[in-house]
This record gives structure tokens, sequence and C-alpha cells, in this order.
């Protein structure tokens, strides 16, 4: 039986075999017929056979052939050429422009369409632009490159960026965009490998969004992996080696200035000015070490393709102990079994491994006093109680002391089937499967490394969690050209389901004898703590598509999904989703044929309706609770009492964008120069907001989650572009994309009650508040009208009966002028919505040099510094601080004492910033070796590359970095982020 099954994975894994009869070796270049450029990648292959090759980055290929053979010349954008060998070595080829096939194509919904012919808003990234960055996770490969586009990167190993498309397109369900990778609807592509992507496109607007209805509010991602190609078996490496380094480290107070702070706040010599000092940053972090590899095999026949690939990252966190492994593997194959009938399939395995380290190290390394040593002289951890200035945490001891572990792994595949008949009708049935486990494991020792840092029993705590999900499409495709007529036309039903459950468990005493000796059962029984939930919900959906061409000059695309989810009630569970597109190509006008400004001009309009499933299920299920506490006994008989456990919405309705967009496609100068601009208004219906409720309803949870508001995102989006040739030698290509957004609550069904959120940890505070006619998630506080300079001053001020203020503190504005500062003073203090995203990237290629520099940016956007404002004592300040605070009558008015106490507190305008920015993303630069020392290796291509990722940020914001996310209605706010690195590798691509 094994070695059937052998026989049958060597077959999906068909190589063509080599033929010896009479053969030379055939070697040359393939260049444009035009420019005499050499064409990397254009595929020679001999006629009539599987064999063939590609040339390489100087445009040469080398090739075994028959002697009275014929070569194929293959080139996307340029006409085909079959040149006779004639027993000839040495063949070099020019290839002509063909027109027709230079039409670039794009990935949509469903299918492909010339980009041409596009009615909405898409944007496409090629696999080589994602695969020449240093990044993990191919999402932040977007960073810079597509207009509409922000991402926000954590420096986390293995954490998965975020991205917001167009602004925030739901305020409490998921703002994550849809990802389809090769037809699968996933989560996340923390599984896939960069270098195993084709293209990736990101629909925009409501009208190329559309085809995927409830799931596409907050945009859609679609990923193309790389595919095998007829031809001989090409194997090739990507690999580097590089280090990570912290950037714009916070510089904070050293030991000589935290005592100089702290007695000035307490007034009084508690701590003495020479002990020594610790810098509690460069204790926890390191240079780190990070290395990627991936090997890739591709080729196969006219008949079968395929591609097998694997990767192995290893990344080290830039914080000590904190590790992370990943390995990914990835095999397909297609199969052509007649001329109208193919099959194929798609399967990517991930598994990954991490050393974790604590969520709070960051927080306690910022708060920690540099007084506290981090040994004492016998060897024990420096405590807090020995200093005497509050419960702070030992970061070494944290570090030294965590001992968890993570790891999963994820299949997701894809298989389909394709038949076309009667000329113009193609039938798919495909199937996807995403499956998933992850586990952690998590043990604390009993010991006592600090008077704070203690346990008197060990703990384990275990969790495991798994997530499956089938996605079964079958679509029905028309396409057809009747005269002036083209007609595209797609029928469509899709069904999915996702089933989740967590199984998570706790135990005392579990003695630490070995890593693969913690079992729960070895634990106290009486602490067993076990817990066990799961989810499941289902999709039903219909859609279907028309996409129409006159003349190749007026196009409509039209588009319905009729989308049903469990996860609302029977009443509203079905809703329809359409959309509609409309472009004119004006310079097929006939009026525009004498013209020389315009190479293209397209203009375009759409319109669409889309939905947001992204919300917990059954929150509209009533749910009991029977607390002990309300059992009650009469007669000496027990009553058990039960109580609602939280209101639910007297409906639920879907969560819908409604968008419109403007656009335009220009090209001048023979294309040289291209121009895109558009203008969108998106607007967010029926939102789901969690609001609070009275105490007094009596209920377990004192809020209620419903459809409770509106808004609006609006703005412009413009990409420019420059490719030209200089000379033989030198090639170069610019592109500048520039985006505005504007966010803004147009209705609220509490009326005048606006939404609070962003809880800081300290004091209960709310930051951020979302109300008609001001952006989601504005900050909101008090505005700081200067430093109280003398107790005069607070007798005269507003303040005065405000409680204990003293000089140093903030003064705050009476913005209503009732000589009174209370909560009717508050108002809106900044806005962590990006008001301007956008990016610069260049290429330049001189012989065998090319360099690659990508430049990307926000700015008109607001960061609240919640760093500073969490403070329950004698927690360290930044040395900002310690520069410009107050200490005397006349030293600040813009910086209080280093008495952060009381009303100062209050979220107020100074602990607000800017979170502008820009970086120097990416810079590469590289150096294929020439044809003959290739040829003497027996390659077919040798790139050597140096990299540096995030090597300059510049900006103003008093932290490790001002890129921070969160949730729209709790975003922007620093709470001790994990920053990015700059990473500087050396690596290598290597084609046999």
């Amino acid at each position: 039986m094994k070695k059937y099954i052998l026989l049958l994975f060597l077959s999906l894994l068909y190589v063509p075999f080599l033929y010896a009869q009479n053969t030379i070796t055939v070697q040359g270049n393939v260049t444009d017929a035009t420019t005499g450029q050499p064409l990397i990648g254009a595929g020679v292959s001999v006629k009539g056979t599987s064999t063939g090759t590609q040339t390489d980055a100087t445009g040469a290929f080398t090739l075994s052939a028959p002697a009275d053979g014929t070569l194929v010349v293959d080139y996307l954008g340029y006409n085909r050429q079959e040149v006779p060998i004639n027993n000839q070595t040495t063949l070099n080829v020019k290839l002509g422009v063909n027109a027709e096939q230079l039409k670039e194509v794009v990935v949509v919904g469903y299918g492909t369409q010339e980009k041409r012919d596009v009615t909405g808003s898409i944007s496409s990234v090629k696999g080589e632009t994602i695969a020449r960055q240093a990044t993990q996770n191919p999402v932040s490969a977007l960073q810079g490159k597509v207009a509409g586009v922000q991402i926000t990167n954590s420096g986390a190993p293995g954490s998965s960026p975020q991205i917001r498309i167009r602004g925030v397109g739901s305020a409490q369900g998921g703002t994550q965009p849809l990802y389809v990778v090769d037809g699968t609807f996933v989560s996340d592509l923390s599984f896939l490998n960069p270098a195993d992507i084709e293209s990736m496109e990101i629909l925009k607007d409501a009208s190329s969004a559309a085809i995927y209805g409830v799931r596409a509010a907050n945009g859609v991602v679609l990923v193309t992996t790389k595919r095998g190609a007829a031809g001989q078996m090409r194997v090739s490496y990507n690999g580097y080696v590089g280090t990570q380094r912290v950037t714009n480290k916070l510089e904070l107070a050293n030991a000589q200035e935290y005592a100089t702070l702290i007695n000035e706040k307490q007034g009084t010599n508690q701590v003495g000015a020479n002990n020594p000092s610790t810098d509690w940053y460069d204790q926890i972090l390191r240079n780190a070490l990070v290395h990627n590899h991936q090997v890739m095999a591709a080729g196969g026949s006219d008949k079968v393709t395929y591609t097998l690939s694997a990767g192995y990252l290893n990344q080290e966190g830039i914080v000590k102990g904190n590790d992370y492994e990943k390995i990914t593997a990835r095999l397909q194959t297609d199969i052509n079994f007649t001329k109208n009938i193919k099959v194929g399939y798609s399967a990517i395995f991930y598994d990954y491994k991490s050393n974790d380290i604590p969520s709070t190290i960051f927080y306690q390394a910022f708060v920690a006093p540099p007084v506290l040593p981090i040994f004492k002289a016998n060897g024990n951890y420096g405590d807090p109680a020995d200093i005497g200035l509050g419960d702070f945490a030992n970061p070494q001891a944290s570090l030294d002391w965590y001992n968890q572990k993570s790891q999963g792994q994820r299949l997701n595949g894809n298989a389909f089937a394709e038949i076309s008949f009667l000329d113009a009708l193609t039938f798919r049935t495909s199937l996807g499967i995403d499956y998933g486990i992850d586990q952690y494991r998590n043990y604390i020792a009993a010991d006592s490394l600090t008077t704070v840092q203690k346990a008197q029993r060990s703990t384990l705590t275990k969790s495991r969690s798994k997530t499956t999900s089938w996605l079964w499409e079958n679509t029905l495709t028309y396409n057809k050209t009747i005269g002036d007529n083209d007609i595209t036309a797609l029928v469509g039903i899709s069904s999915q389901e996702n089933r989740s459950e967590l199984f998570a468990g706790s135990a005392n005493d579990v003695p630490f004898e070995s890593e693969a000796n913690l079992y729960l059962s070895l634990g106290d029984p009486e602490t067993f703590d076990i817990t066990n939930t799961g989810d499941r919900y289902t999709f039903a959906s219909y859609f279907g598509r028309v996409n129409y061409s006159f003349q190749d000059k007026y196009l409509l695309t039209a588009t319905l999904r009729y989308d049903g989810s469990s996860k609302f009630p029977k009443s509203d569970r079905w809703d329809y989703f359409p959309s509609i597109g409309l472009g004119w190509r004006v310079t097929e006008e006939s009026f525009m044929k004498n013209q020389t400004i315009f190479d293209n001009l397209k203009l375009r309009a759409s319109w669409g309706k889309l939905g947001n499933n992204q919300i917990p299920s059954n929150i509209f299920t009533l749910l009991v609770s029977d607390p002990g506490s309300y059992t009650a006994v009469f007669g000496g008989v027990p009553s058990i009492g039960r109580s609602i456990a939280s209101i639910v919405p007297p409906t639920l309705l879907w969560e819908n964008v409604k968008e419109t967009d403007l656009g335009a496609e220009m090209g001048f100068l023979n294309n040289r120069l291209t121009l895109e601009a558009d203008w969108y208004n998106k607007k967010t219906e029926n939102a789901i907001f969690t609001v609070p409720i009275l105490g007094s309803a009596g209920l377990l949870s004192n809020e209620i989650t419903g459809n409770f508001a509106t808004f609006r995102n609006r703005g412009f989006e413009v990409v420019a572009g420059w490719s030209d040739n200089v000379g033989d030698d030198f090639s170069y290509n610019l592109g500048v994309n520039i985006s505005t957004n504007k966010n803004e609550v147009t209705e609220l069904t509490t009326g005048n009650n606006a939404l609070f959120n962003g809880n800081l940890p300290v004091g209960g505070y709310q930051v951020t508040i979302s109300r008609v006619g001001d952006p989601i998630g504005s900050y909101y506080g008090y505005i700081v009208d200067g430093i109280f300079q003398n107790e005069q001053e607070i007798a005269e001020s507003a303040q005065a009966n405000s409680g204990s203020i003293a000089p140093g503190d903030f003064r705050y504005r009476d913005l209503n002028g009732d000589g009174v500062i209370d909560s009717r003073d508050k108002t809106i203090i900044g806005n962590p919505n990006a008001g301007l995203v956008y990016g610069f990237n260049s290429g330049f290629t001189y012989k065998s040099f090319d360099l690659q520099v990508d430049v990307q940016g926000v700015a008109d956007v607001d960061v609240y510094n919640g760093n500073r404002n969490t403070r329950y004592g004698n927690e360290n300040y930044s040395k900002d601080f310690y520069d410009n605070r107050w200490h005397g009558a006349g030293t600040s008015n813009s910086y209080p004492s280093a008495d952060l106490t009381g009303g100062n507190l209050d979220p107020n305008d100074f602990y607000v910033e800017s979170g502008a920015y820009v970086r120097l993303r990416n810079i590469q630069l590289g150096y294929n070796l020439p044809t003959g020392v290739i040829e003497k290796w027996k390659m077919q291509a040798f790139r050597v590359y140096v990299n540096a990722q995030n090597a300059i940020t510049l900006f103003d914001y008093n932290g490790f970095s001002p890129e921070i996310g969160g949730s729209p209605i709790s975003q922007g706010v620093d709470l001790n982020v994990y920053p990015l690195s700059a990473t500087y590798n050396l690596g290598v691509n290597v084609t046999f």
C-alpha cells in the first residue's frame, strides 16, 4: 500500500523527463527589439517538448536542445517568436512589443480583468515587490505602497499588522479586511511566506468589493500564490540573515535625575543623589538575530504543472528571551486532463513556536525607578522594598521568572475543478479548508524573587484552541464577444461554516521536573479550574456580476450578492449587497485621436453597498444567570433566583457600508507618466456599538450592544508614477501615493449621549469620545492653559475651589466661562484617525546593479501618551520631562511639576502629542553576477543584496514609536507598545 501512495505522490510532483538525442547546448540573450533592454524572465522552450528555461537578470539563457529543433521565446507584452536552431550554439532573440498583450491584468473577485476595463478602485502589488522586503508578514510589505491603505505594525515577533482601508469601516465589529488566498477566506496572512506570493490586490471601493457582500465592509485583500508553468524544473533559493536593533529608544531619567524629581515631589531628601543608576530599557533589550530561508521548485508540462516550496524563519525579539520560529510549506498542482477540463489544488502548512514575554514588560521598564539595582550584592534580585518607593516589579526578575511557550499549526487548502463548454461557458467548483490549532503553556513557579514578585504555590495554565472553516463555492461564467460588445457574466452560490473551540485549565502545586512533564493532573485536584467554550456560525450566499464593454469605450460592472448569516436573528438574517460601476475610456473616442496630451484617459464612477459579519455570535439571545448569591430559603427550602445577564437589542440589523467613488486614470508621454486619482464617500450605517446602561437595572453586565451609530469616511487618493530608460544601461522608476481621510460620526441613536472609551489603567479615566460631528474615538479632556506659578494665580483662577491645587499644577481653560472647572469644560483635544497617509517608492537599475528605496509616512494624526498618564506614585520619568518640568516660579509654563497626582492626571491635551512620522521603510542594493560566472557555477541567476528596513524614523512623539493601533473607539492610546526595530540584513536569490 505504501508504494502506491508513494507513486501517487510522485505523480503529483511530476517532473518531465529529459531527452538526449543529438542535443547541443544553446545559449543567448533575449532583448527588447526597440530599446535593446534585456527581458528578464522570458520563457525559452524547445518546441514540442517540456524542456525550457527562463532568462536571467541580464536576459541570458542556456539550455540543451536538439540540433535541428526550434526554440519558442515568449514574454508577456511581446510577440512570441519561434527560432530554428539549425545547429547553432548561440542565438540572440529580439522581441517586438505586442500592444494587446501589454494590457495589465488584475485579479478581481472570482476572476481576472484587464486593468483598462476595471470600473472600481483596485490596487495591485506584485510578488517581487513583496519578496524584496525583510518582512515576516506579507501585509507589512504593503505599507506605503498603496494609496488609501494605512498599516500599523508591531515589533513583536509573529504579530499581525493592523490594516485600515479608507478609514475604519466598523466601530466595534471586526475592523480587519477580508483576506482571500487562492479562493479561500482567511482571517490573517501570518501563515503565508511572502516569497510564495504572485500578487496581492486590494479592493478598496464598494463596487469592486461588493461581490463578497457581508464580508467586505473593511475592504478585501486578494492573494494569488505562485503556480508552476510548463518547462524544465526551476529550483530557487531566497534567504537572508540579519540583525535587529532598537531605534528611537526613549531616554529615561537616570538615578540622579530621578532622585531630584522624587525629592521635589515629596518636599524631602528621601532619595539619595549618589545611587548607582539602572537603565531598565538597556537591561531588557538586545540586538537580535533574524534569518529566513525559502526553497522553491516549479515546472511541469503542457498537462501537469507544479510548485513545491518550503520556508523557515527564526526571529529573536528585541526583548531578551523573546523568540519566534515558523516553518511553512506549500504544494500546488494543476492538471489539464483535456482542453476543456482542468483540476488543481493548493495546500499551505504553517507551524510556529515562540518563547513569550510578560505583556507588561515595557510598562515595568518604563516605570521602574533607576535607583533599583538589578541584583543585590548577595546575588538576589534588587527589591523595591529596600528603596521604600513603592511596589515596583524588577523587570529582570520578571523576564527570568516568566515561563510561557506558545505554538500552533495551520493547514490552508483549496481544490478546484473547471469545465469549459459551448465555447463561452465555464463552470468551476472549489472547496477551501482552513484548519488551525493554537496552544500555550504558562508556568508560575513557587518562588520569592522580591517582595512583589512571589508566589506561595506554583500554577500551571494550559490552553488549546481549534478553529475549522470550510467554504464551498460554485460559479458559472459566460464570456463572449458579439460585434462591438464584450460580455462577461458570472453567477455563483457559496456556503461556509466556521467552528471554534477553546479548552483551558489551570492547577496549583504542579512540580516542575522538566518541560515534558508539566501536566494538570499532577497538581492539587481541589484547585482544578476547567473552561470549555466554543462557537459555530454559518453563511449562505447567492451572487452575480456582469462586466460589459461597448466598442472598448463604455464600461459597465454590475454586482449583486444576497447573503445570509446565522449571526443575526432569523427576522434579519438575509440582506442584499448591490453595486454598479461605470467607465468611459475617453482616449478611444474619435475626437481624441489627433490629440497629443493623453496616451490614456479613463473616467469612472461607482456605488455599492457592503456588509460586516465580524460581530459576536448570538448577541441577540437573552441570557439568564443563577449565581449562588440569588438563592433564598423559604420554610427551609432553598429557592434559586435568576437574573437577566444582559439586555439584548430589540432588533439587530446588518452593519452596512454604502460608498461612492469617482476616479480618473491618465497616461502621458508614451505612458511613462501615469496618474490615478479617486474621491470617495464611505458611510457606515447601523454601526454596532456597546453602550452603558444604568447600574440600577440590576444586570450582571451593565451594557447593551446594538445598532447605535452612523459614521462617515471621506477623502482623496492620488497615485503618480514615472518610468524611463536612459541609454542601454540605466533605467529607473519613481512612484508616489498620497491619500487623505476625514472621519465623522453623523448620527447616534443615543441622541446627545456620547459614547466614552479609551480606559486608562489608573483612575478609571476615559480618554476617548464618539459623538455626532466629531471623529470616532476622538480624545476628550481639558485644554491646558499654562502652569500655576504661585498661590495667587490659583486663588484668582476657576480652579480655586477644585480641591488640592498647588503651584506647578496644570491650569485648565474655563471654556464655558462659568468660573468653575468641571466636566462641562472638557472638549475634543485630539484625533487618532490619520488625516494623511503617503508613500514614495523608487527603483534604479544600472548594468548589474539595482537599488530600491521606499519611504512612507503618516501626518495629521494624534497619539494619547498613556505612559505619562499612568501613574500610581513614584514611577520614573522621561528625560524630556526632567529637562522641561516646572520646579519653581518661572521655570516652565508648559510642563507640570514632578507631583503628577490628583487633577494633573485628568485627561488633557498635555498628554496628546503629534503622531506624525516619516520613515525610511526600506532601502536595498543588489548585484547580479555576470552571465559567465553563473554559467560556470551551473546557475541561471545569482543575486546578492544588502537591505535596511526601518533604518530611520523621524517624529516628535515622546515615546518609542508613534505607530500605535487599537480599536476605533480607543485607538492611538499608547500604553507601552512593543516598538518596531531596524533590520539590517544580507541576502541572496539563486536560481538553478
